[in-house]
């Protein structure tokens, strides 16, 4: 059984010492928990399980703590998706919902997988997921202030269960002050994919994400027969020449971890059990 997460970049809020120490221990708990939540759960409900918990933390960048686009609204994307069924789920631009990956989830149980805007929105509403605010304090001071950073912040999670399976979710709040519809990777196939080889979590620049492909191009090379760190070379060589900014986590089916960022740098924290791993 293996675990990894990521909480975005340091520079979608403050790179103050106190708030990376922050971020470190919050990675490490929230790894830790998942991991014993693995050990009696699949894959597909631990990615779920954990990106809640990522969701519920302000420190980062999606559910609760999300950022606010440029018409003074959060819309929040996030996805989930199963490497034994392969089947794929998310929701685009939700508004205010609480845990916008228990909506992907429940929709893994539909035929119309992937909604969008005021279609997701209605969509948890008639399932039972109440209104909820996902607003701080500190996310409508930096709108006001016109302080809110470039979109480096979402939170993933892959995980490799006891019985081999594979899962990978991914959820973002966006960039902030982004054009309303706008659409980031994170409930695409570029920013979240997995089969029975390999699974991928991505954060940072929606758009360069999706230029490249990552999830899906990374996923498919190891299941041709690429390393899981030669897959990570290759893809990310194809980020350079537009300077694509992009950070991934991933599991392989032999238990094999890795992450990679474009620009420092990535949060993440991984544990098998035994031996743990957090950015530092």
């Amino acid at each position: 059984m293996k675990i990894i997460i990521h909480g975005g970049f340091f520079s979608e809020s403050s790179t103050s010492h106190e708030t990376k120490v922050a971020k470190q221990n919050a990675l490490l708990r929230i790894v830790k928990d998942s991991y014993e939540y693995l050990k009696t759960h699949s894959a597909v409900e631990t990615v779920v399980y954990a990106v809640s918990l990522l969701e519920d933390d302000d420190l980062f960048n999606a559910g609760i703590g999300s950022q606010i686009q440029s018409d003074g609204k959060i819309r929040m994307s996030a996805s989930l998706m199963d490497g034994v069924t392969q089947k794929f789920s998310g929701v685009i631009n939700i508004e205010e919902v609480k845990n916008p990956i228990h909506v992907a989830l429940e929709l893994m149980k539909v035929d119309d997988r992937v909604l969008g805007g005021s279609g997701a929105t209605n969509f948890a509403r008639q399932y039972g997921f109440e209104k909820f605010s996902t607003e701080i304090p500190q996310r409508r001071a930096e709108y006001e202030a016109k302080l809110a950073s470039p979109g480096t912040g979402t939170v993933g999670c892959v995980a490799l269960d006891s019985n081999g399976n594979l899962a990978a979710a991914t959820s973002t709040g966006g960039k902030g002050f982004e054009i309303p519809g706008r659409i980031s990777d994170s409930a695409t196939v570029a920013g979240n994919y997995v089969n029975e080889f390999c699974g991928v979590s991505l954060t940072g620049v929606g758009e360069d994400i999706v230029s490249n492909a990552t999830a899906a191009k990374i996923v498919t090379r190891v299941t041709d027969g690429f390393s899981l760190d030669k897959a990570f070379e290759k893809t990310f060589a194809e980020l350079k020449p537009y300077d694509g900014f992009a950070g991934a986590i991933a599991i392989d089916k032999d238990g094999n971890m890795f992450h990679q960022d474009s620009h420092p740098s990535m949060v993440f924290a991984s544990y098998d059990g035994e031996k743990e791993e957090v950015f530092n």
